[in-house]
């Protein structure tokens, strides 16, 4: 989901649906015992987070304090300058009711915060002259042409990657969500069932003229991936971006095993845990906007790649379309997956976004001017959670400005 601003005296809730302790699975371990284990364990835990460096700051009691006032089953957090970690924070369970603890290690679901992967992943193939900014709908898919709404045909790859295509913003309104639902063909088919779905009727506004936040206009730009090179999406995501970055850990959906509590269960706004499994997550029509799960550390070397690029320093993509990447447009301020702002913190302007399945809430905040970033993972969806998030996201965000501080 978007986060959209509307302060400049610290991160908000982002708007819209939805995203302690860095011990590492201990049987047994009681809360007495995690302040003294936390900073033994903080360095070697974190050592997959970013090789070469000193070990980051334990920000965990900053999580503990927060999650436990608004009742959080459990939370990670980090921030970063320029690649490396430089603090991290582990705190709760994995589902409630269990003892298993949260890990630095442990996977968790990225929501929204997927739409600007798709967009680099689609940046990459515009480079490589697969597709162009302003491909149309009508030129990739001609021989669904006829039987699109004539308002679709000359809708571009960037109005969909910048919410202003007309695509809907509810996919409730119809039967098309729940065929989505109930749709057993592979990835691919799943998202032209919804471009087909979506382009029979007219745009919900003039393409061009309007913001409207919508999952399926980042679907329909993934399956304008899918048609020109022949691959999944899925596919795509693994081998033009895990891959090259090492997110080893990154996949679709929600993780772990169904039957059991090897990765943290999502749960509802009312706290109820949901075990992992098709029901736990969005249809995989919608993939390309929301449905990417990592562990913190891998997410965070996602993050530092734009970081380093809205810097120019950039890799895997030139410094120009980091540049188109990040650059917002209209009133509302976003770009392709981004949201931004101007924020008095970060001396500058920020890039934000927070992703939600309504059982799971993220968020991000990047601060190219200070060359650092914060990133939040919890394991419940729902206000609540937005609202802890955006606190603990601030809450790390004024511990990096009073450590930049010490001598």
């Amino acid at each position: 989901m978007p986060a959209i601003l509307t302060s400049s005296d610290g991160p908000q809730r982002p708007r819209g649906r939805g995203v302690e302790h860095l011990l590492g699975r201990i049987p047994g371990t009681k809360p007495c015992l995690v302040a003294a284990l936390t900073l033994l364990l903080v360095a070697s835990r974190c050592s997959d987070l970013a090789a070469q460096q000193s070990a980051p700051r334990d920000v965990s009691p900053l999580l503990k304090n927060i999650c436990r006032t608004r009742g959080m089953p459990g939370m990670v957090g980090l921030t970063i300058v320029g690649p490396d970690v430089t603090a991290a924070g582990v705190y709760g369970v994995r589902k409630r009711g269990s003892p298993e603890l949260v890990t630095i290690d442990d996977r968790f679901h990225l929501g929204s915060c997927t739409k600007s992967m798709t967009a680099t992943l689609l940046a990459m193939l515009v480079n490589e002259r697969k597709l162009r900014r302003d491909s149309t709908l009508a030129e990739v898919f001609p021989s669904r042409k006829a039987a699109m709404h004539a308002d679709w045909h000359a809708v571009t790859l960037e109005q969909l990657l910048t919410n202003r295509s007309g695509a809907v913003g509810d996919l409730l309104k119809d039967s098309l969500w729940s065929r989505l639902w109930t749709f057993e063909g592979p990835p691919r088919e799943h998202r032209l069932l919804l471009l087909d779905g979506v382009t029979s009727r007219p745009p919900e506004a003039p393409p061009g003229s309007k913001y409207i936040y919508s999952n399926a206009g980042f679907a329909m730009a993934g399956a304008m991936a899918e048609e020109v090179t022949g691959k999944a999406w899925e596919d795509l995501m693994r081998e033009r971006l895990f891959k090259p970055l090492g997110m080893k850990s990154a996949g679709f959906g929600a993780p772990g095993k169904p039957g059991s509590v090897d990765e943290p269960w999502g749960h509802k706004a009312d706290g109820t845990p949901v075990e992992p499994g098709k029901a736990a997550d969005n249809p995989a029509a919608i993939g390309p906007a929301g449905t990417v799960h990592a562990t913190i550390g891998d997410w965070a070397k996602y993050i530092a790649l734009h970081l380093e690029g809205a810097q120019g320093r950039a890799k895997l993509l030139g410094a120009s379309s980091f540049k188109k990447l990040h650059a917002p447009v209209g009133e509302e301020r976003y770009a392709m997956g981004w949201s931004v702002a101007l924020r008095d913190w970060a001396d500058g302007d920020t890039l934000s976004h927070a992703g939600s399945n309504t059982l799971w809430y993220a968020v991000v905040w990047i601060a190219p001017r200070r060359n650092f970033a914060v990133l939040i993972c919890s394991n419940k969806g729902g206000d609540t959670a937005a609202k802890t998030c955006d606190e603990a996201a601030w809450a790390l965000i004024q511990d990096h400005l009073r450590a930049k501080q010490l001598p």
